[in-house]
Order: C-alpha cells, then sequence, then structure tokens
C-alpha cells in the first residue's frame, strides 16, 4: 500500500483554508483505507519528507509558496510523485498578470487591467487615468478574494491599493465586469461542470466564501444551454494554455450582453466543506471520498516521469543538528 502524505498548512495568507482543505482530504481517504499521514507544511518541510519517506504527495496548499511552483519543484528534487499541476503550470496561474498575457496570447477572453509594480511609491490616479471605474483592485499572486476590493470611485483607489499591497508587492488593477460569478471544475482536462455563485450581500470575498449561509450556489449554473457548454468549454482551454493537470477551478464572469471573461484559473482549489469544486463534483454524482481518489490517482512528477530512488546511506534528519547531518553519500 503506498504511503500518501496530505500537505496543509503552508506560509500564505491562506493557511486556515488550507488547513480544513487537508484536514478534510485526510478525512476522505483515510475512511476510504488509504494509508495516509497529515504534513503541515513549514520551512523544514524538506526534513518532514526525507524523515516520512511517503510515496506520493497529495497537495492541499493554497497561495504562496504552495500553489506557485514552489512546493512542486522540491517535490520533483526529491521524485515524489504529487497531486496538481507541475512548476511551470503552477508558477503562471499563480501570477494573475502572467496568466492574463498568456490567455491573451491564444484570443481568451479576460478583463482589461493594468500593474502596479510599487504601491505607494506612485501616484495611483497617474495610473489609472481614464482607466474608469468601476474597477477591482487585487494582489498579482494570492487567492482566496484575500485583498481584493472593489473600487466605484477615485477616493477610494488609494486605500484599496495599500490593502493589496500588504499581501503582493504587485497589484493589479482590472475592469470590473458586471455579470453572473460562473466557476468552473476541470479535472483531467475535461470540465465536470459550472457553479454560478451568488453572494447574499456584497461580492464573492474570503467571508462570503469561508461562511456557511453567507452565499447561494446554483448548479448547474443558470445559463442557457449553449452559454453553459461555452462556458466549460472556455474553462477547458484556460486549464490547457496554461499547462494545468489534475483538477482546477476556472473562475468567470458571465455578463447579460453575451460576454465571458475568465478571471483566473486555480490550479490548487479549495477542498473545504464550503469550496466550489465539491459541489460541482457532487452535483455530477461523485461524492468527497471519490473526488479525492480521482485528484489522488492523476499524481505524478512532471520534469522526468521516474520514481525517486533514494540514496542507499539516507537516514533519518533529527535533532537539532539534522540540517547538519545531511545524507550520507554511498562510497
Amino acid at each position: 500500500m503506498k504511503k500518501i502524505g496530505v500537505l496543509m498548512g503552508g506560509l500564505s495568507a491562506e493557511r486556515e483554508v488550507s488547513l480544513k482543505s487537508g484536514e478534510a482530504v485526510y478525512a476522505a481517504l483515510a475512511e476510504r483505507g488509504h494509508d495516509v499521514y497529515r504534513i503541515f507544511v513549514d520551512r523544514d518541510v524538506d526534513l518532514v519528507l526525507r524523515q516520512l519517506r511517503i510515496d506520493v504527495a497529495f497537495l492541499a496548499l493554497h497561495g504562496r509558496y504552495g500553489e506557485d511552483g514552489c512546493i512542486q519543484g522540491l517535490l520533483e528534487i526529491l521524485g515524489i510523485p504529487y497531486t496538481g499541476s507541475g512548476v511551470l503550470a503552477s508558477a503562471l496561474a499563480m501570477d494573475k498578470v502572467k496568466s492574463k498575457e498568456v490567455l491573451r496570447l491564444r484570443n481568451l477572453p479576460t478583463p482589461p487591467s493594468y500593474v502596479c509594480e510599487r504601491p505607494g511609491e506612485v501616484d495611483p490616479h497617474d495610473l489609472h487615468t481614464e482607466f474608469g471605474y468601476p474597477c477591482v483592485v487585487k494582489p498579482a499572486d494570492g487567492g482566496s478574494s484575500i485583498g481584493v476590493s472593489i473600487v466605484r470611485d477615485p477616493v477610494e483607489l488609494e486605500p484599496a491599493l495599500e490593502t493589496a499591497a500588504q499581501f503582493s508587492g504587485r497589484v493589479l488593477v482590472e475592469r470590473f465586469v458586471d455579470g453572473k460569478e460562473i466557476s468552473v471544475a476541470v479535472l483531467g482536462g475535461l470540465a465536470l461542470g459550472a457553479v454560478e455563485i451568488v453572494p447574499r450581500v456584497g461580492f464573492y470575498d474570503y467571508g462570503n466564501k469561508y461562511t456557511s449561509g453567507r452565499t447561494e450556489y446554483h448548479f448547474p449554473a443558470r445559463l442557457s444551454p449553449e452559454r453553459y457548454r461555452g462556458v466549460l468549454e472556455l474553462g477547458e482551454q484556460a486549464h490547457d494554455v496554461l499547462g494545468c493537470d489534475g483538477i482546477t477551478r476556472v473562475d468567470l464572469i458571465v455578463s447579460e450582453r453575451g460576454n465571458e471573461s475568465i478571471l483566473e484559473v486555480n490550479t490548487i482549489p479549495g477542498l473545504t466543506p464550503t469550496s466550489l469544486v465539491p459541489k460541482i463534483a457532487h452535483g455530477c454524482g461523485m461524492d468527497f471520498g471519490e473526488l479525492c481518489e480521482e485528484i489522488l490517482g492523476r499524481a505524478r512528477l512532471h520534469a522526468h516521469g521516474r520514481a525517486y530512488e533514494r540514496r542507499q546511506g539516507e537516514r533519518p534528519f533529527s535533532g537539532p543538528e539534522r540540517r547538519a547531518g545531511g545524507a550520507i553519500e554511498p562510497h
């Protein structure tokens, strides 16, 4: 039986959400009879991975260091297959500026935007000029809607930039598109379905995402059959052009004018009780345990595809001198 490590927690502002995702995945896999272990990620995660010697990593990490290619690169070096996308796709999807550039190169619709590279050092109104209002201000490399604001007049712009800058050195300012908020779950390159998100108050911010009862969900999304097929196809295309693998969630806005706009692609979508991907999977007849096993079954190495051959003299890392001890090279 394979030894599975569920990596959760991490070092980002989304740590609490990651812990909830990780615990849910751990419970589901354990209930289905897997040999599964919790791995709480911090800066010593490499030592834990060497000592625990897992066969596969189920990534339940969100945000910086967990969703941006960093942990994926470490797992590639250690030769541990992992769920989700590889290093490049993870990094591209996490960087909202670069991912929008790639989407535009492939003629996929995404709202107009500009980047504030040095928030607080420049006059925001000099950058904004004729961009107009309302607009959306967000960290360029964050998730869970942390630090996101909808700005409706010039007075709100600078405070919104300051809020977003607390979570990233770059801030993305995006044209506000009025319409239905839609999320598409894509598994193995094929869309499972699309859910419509209707917050009771305001927009789909952190509180509305993770507080039960504050948002209504409609599955399937309340769209005409033609438009529904269109958003599923857009989700698959966005997943494909960024080179994603495993499960992703593609967030879109569908306007009343008949246009769709891709907002972002999430390579490690939330797996909490209130998360969107489990809702979509459930609507397709797949329970949470089945979803976790489907994600797990697609775990692999991306860089070279070979199992890691552990050095014969490798020993456990423990104690205060664990880094100095290193690993013994065979003679």
